[in-house]
């Protein structure tokens, strides 16, 4: 084989590793999708038994980063990999954590599923818990689709939508301390649901970051703490 060709197959190879680990990435994250809508559903239709299914099945998420980390490691220590590609390691390396955050947020709510679905339900069937559960899944497929396509336009707009969740949670904190206040019997029962809630929230700022990372990969910025500002400052448009 001449040089030439060794650099082509060699060339050719290393693209498959990067492809094949961004492919496991997004296996990942449609596994945390399944994980937290069936986790939302639990505590929607009372099914103590889904609840405990979805806390049970989270150690595929933890398989599953520790399997992509330790790809990562080994390009990283094989390959050399610089620019673009080094950005991307490094954005893999942190949107895995951040996914397997989300699967551990999913696996408490299915556990507090379980307990909920031995209480008293109320007649909305936690309504405000589902929309915001709804909200938040959808912010964590908006990133997975960003992260896929290497879309900025869609992971600013998803970065954008954690400020509208965060006012949800805060809506239900609220409606959750005056449920207690007025019926003390309930607090048990309404912590739960704050928790759950609380756990929902934190989801949709791990949406986030994975969102910020994208933003990383495409343009080499770290944006953290700076989306506040006019986008255009950023050179994002």
């Amino acid at each position: 084989m001449e040089a030439s060709d060794l650099n082509d197959h060699i060339s050719r190879r290393y693209n498959k590793d990067i492809e094949d680990l961004r492919n496991t990435v997004l296996a990942m994250g449609g596994l945390v999708e399944s994980q937290l809508s069936q986790a939302i559903a639990a505590i929607v239709s009372g099914d103590s038994e889904l609840g405990l299914q979805v806390a049970k099945d989270d150690y595929k998420v933890n398989n599953l980063e520790v399997n992509i980390d330790e790809e990562c490691g080994r390009i990283l220590a094989t390959r050399a990999p610089a620019a673009g590609d080094l950005r991307l390691i490094v954005a893999i390396i942190k949107t895995i954590t951040d996914l397997e955050r989300i699967g551990d947020e999913a696996e408490k709510i299915g556990f507090l599923a379980s307990k909920l679905a031995a209480m008293d339900r109320p007649s909305d069937s936690y309504r405000e818990l589902k929309t915001l559960g709804n909200h938040v899944l959808h912010m964590v497929r908006d990133a997975m689709n960003a992260f896929a396509r290497l879309d900025v336009k869609e992971a600013l707009k998803t970065v954008k939508e954690d400020e509208l969740v965060d006012g949800e949670y805060e809506a239900i904190a609220r409606q959750c301390i005056t449920f207690m206040m007025e019926d003390p019997r309930s607090i048990k029962r309404v912590m739960n649901v704050t928790w759950a809630a609380r756990s929902l929230e934190r989801i949709g700022d791990h949406a986030k970051n994975i969102c910020e990372y994208v933003i990383y990969m495409v343009h080499g910025r770290d944006v953290r703490h700076t989306l506040g500002s006019d986008d255009a400052d950023l050179g994002l448009d």
